[in-house]
């Protein structure tokens, strides 16, 4: 059995030429408009509002935080759960990971 072909730029190589073949054959399928477009055809739409001057526009700044904390807090659980605690040496430093984690969710969360 030819073993090139498990390779991993060859198997890329052959799934992108594929899926290109695919695409062009399928593009022949797709429907296209024979007249021009339609004035407002590439204007952004908000169930028929104008959006230019709309008044509805999302506040991340209570969101970011939470973002970062829950981050941290995975990133804490990995630590904890795959550090060996086999050596005395590798369990202190992932315990002043984790206080210095803790101080950061502090930091992050006051108000």
């Amino acid at each position: 059995m030819d073993k090139w072909l498990l390779n991993p730029p060859v198997a890329f190589l052959i799934v992108f030429v594929f899926f290109l073949i695919l695409g062009l054959l399928l593009s022949r399928l797709s429907y296209r408009s024979k007249k021009e477009p339609a004035p407002g055809s590439g204007k952004p739409y908000a169930c028929g509002e104008d959006i230019q001057d709309h008044l509805s526009q999302p506040d991340y700044s209570q969101f970011f935080p939470f973002a970062f904390y829950f981050t941290i807090a995975h990133v804490a659980t990995l630590m904890v759960t795959t550090v060996p605690a086999e050596t005395i040496e590798t369990l202190i430093i992932a315990l002043v990971y984790i206080g210095a984690l803790t101080v950061g969710l502090f930091i992050l969360l006051r108000r």
